[in-house]
């Protein structure tokens, strides 16, 4: 049977003060009041019915994921006492499935993205889903058609492309994974039509990626192992959190597909083509190309501004009694808050995660 698993870890930091511990960026409203969560379901839901997706994220964000999701059966959640990375949630999140199903099928996706169109999309994860089907040793990645030299993401180098018995197009044998370039290495690859960006998204039996983390991870497997053997007992909370604190915090990119692609395990690596615009909302400046811009060039989304001479500002507010008012500024973050207001220059939008540290360094845990 195939499934879809959303990946909702992560507390957003780089887009605080909006995003908090309890309450991280993909379930909030962001995105047209849409939340990014919301939107991961709704592309999942064009290819799957509700009790065959799972959201694997943090145990305290239970209930605001059940109210995002409504239909979303409550045993379909996989909540982690504690975040470990990647490749904690997907070996947990399989050792799961498989005990349900040991014929599992799943698709990975993330709660961090924007994606355009949503049809492009799911015809993509088709493709990924046929060639798992065809070969059941293959650990498929998605990679996003470039339409720049970004230097913030890491980037596949695909091979020759494989030949499915329905003769579609589009997916390749995987020659390496790229860590993050400089700029003009960035340009080459675009250049040269054979690098995508790397997704973070999957598909994969869960039998297969299973047995990688047990040649790649061992210790990290038999804690997987141990925790879907107790998940329908009593025992399920106190396994759960006895063996999974104890894992190593690593991503399924550094312990599983990057060996896999250097032959080192018993499994090959597949890269699916997905020529999508694709949007990795994980701070202030990459939220702003979601909102529209006044005459300015300002991004505003707040109900109340007063703006005089502000130009290419990004504003931020969702309380519906405050003014924000700026007089002669530019290039600026403005985010207000109920209990914080941040100002901070874009060029610096990356050290917002500073802010938030300094912070729980001064007050502890009041404004996480």
């Amino acid at each position: 049977m195939q499934y879809g698993l959303i990946m909702a870890g992560g507390s957003g930091t780089r887009l605080w003060p909006l995003s908090r511990k309890d309450r991280p960026k993909q379930m909030l409203p962001l995105i047209g009041g849409r939340s990014l969560m919301q939107l991961a379901y709704e592309r999942l839901r064009g290819l799957f019915p509700p009790e065959r997706i799972y959201v694997c994220t943090g145990a305290d964000h239970a209930e605001a994921v059940f109210a995002n999701i409504p239909e979303l059966p409550r045993a379909n959640l996989l909540g982690e006492p504690v975040g470990r990375d990647t490749a904690n949630a997907v070996g947990f999140s399989a050792a799961v499935l498989q005990r349900k199903d040991p014929d599992a099928m799943v698709v990975v996706v993330t709660a961090d993205h924007v994606i355009k169109p949503v049809e492009r999309f799911q015809e993509c994860l088709r493709l990924g889903l046929e060639v798992v089907g065809e070969q059941p040793d293959a650990l498929v990645t998605f990679g996003i058609v470039p339409t720049h030299g970004h230097t913030g993401l890491g980037y596949i180098y695909r091979g020759d492309p494989l030949t499915l018995a329905s003769s579609h197009k589009g997916a390749y044998r995987v020659q390496a994974f790229k860590e993050k370039p400089d700029q003009a290495t960035a340009d080459r690859y675009v250049e040269s039509g054979r690098y995508y960006w790397n997704s973070g998204m999957f598909v994969w039996r869960c039998d297969t990626v299973l047995r990688e983390l047990s040649l790649h991870l061992p210790e990290a497997h038999a804690g997987h192992m141990k925790i879907a053997e107790a998940w329908d007992s009593p025992r399920r909370e106190s396994v759960l959190r006895e063996v999974y604190p104890q894992l190593q915090r690593i991503s399924i990119d550094y312990a599983v597909m990057e060996p896999a692609s250097q032959r080192k395990g018993k499994a090959h690596v597949v890269t699916v083509e997905m020529p999508i615009d694709w949007l990795d909302v994980g701070s202030w400046p990459s939220l702003a190309e979601t909102l529209s811009l006044d005459e300015q060039d300002n991004a505003i989304d707040a109900p109340l501004t007063l703006l005089i001479d502000a130009d290419n500002n990004i504003i931020i507010s969702h309380d519906p009694d405050h003014l924000v008012a700026t007089v002669g500024l530019s290039d600026m973050i403005v985010v207000h808050t109920r209990d914080v207001t941040m100002v901070c220059p874009k060029r610096d939008a990356q050290r917002v995660k500073e802010l938030v540290q300094k912070a729980k360094e001064q007050f502890g845990e009041r404004f996480q």
